[in-house]
């Protein structure tokens, strides 16, 4: 590999790294007290937490799940389109339920949210 090659990974990866630590920074001020009530929530949980989201935001969900179960909170996905269709009977009252929407809209998480609130996961 070329000088020129090189360094032009090298600049790739600072700028990838200046662009993740500006994100990073960007999220102090979102550490109020709704992530607290949150983490409240998700520790007085008796049962386990169900995340659930769709496309992007599905795969950030599948990955929360899963490193919330590897850490020790009892905790697995459910894509919002099977939930409609049975997979809902896996989510119980004891249950707390963490949906993920980029825009807040997705109508696949919105479809869902009136029948888990009826089933009484927080």
């Amino acid at each position: 590999m070329n000088t020129e090659t090189s360094q032009t990974f090298k600049e790739s990866a600072l700028r990838a790294i200046e662009i993740e630590r500006e994100a990073i920074h960007a999220l102090t001020d979102r550490i109020d007290d709704r992530f607290v009530r949150a983490c409240e929530v998700i520790m007085a949980c008796k049962g386990r937490v169900v995340v659930t989201g769709m496309g992007k935001s599905g795969h950030i969900g599948n990955k929360i799940a899963a490193t919330l179960a590897s850490t020790g909170t009892p905790s697995f996905f459910v894509h919002p389109g099977e939930a409609s269709h049975g997979d809902l009977g896996m989510i119980t009252s004891q249950d707390v339920v963490l949906g993920i929407s980029n825009s807040g809209n997705t109508s696949e998480v919105l479809t869902i949210l009136p029948l888990i609130k009826r089933m009484g996961p927080r």
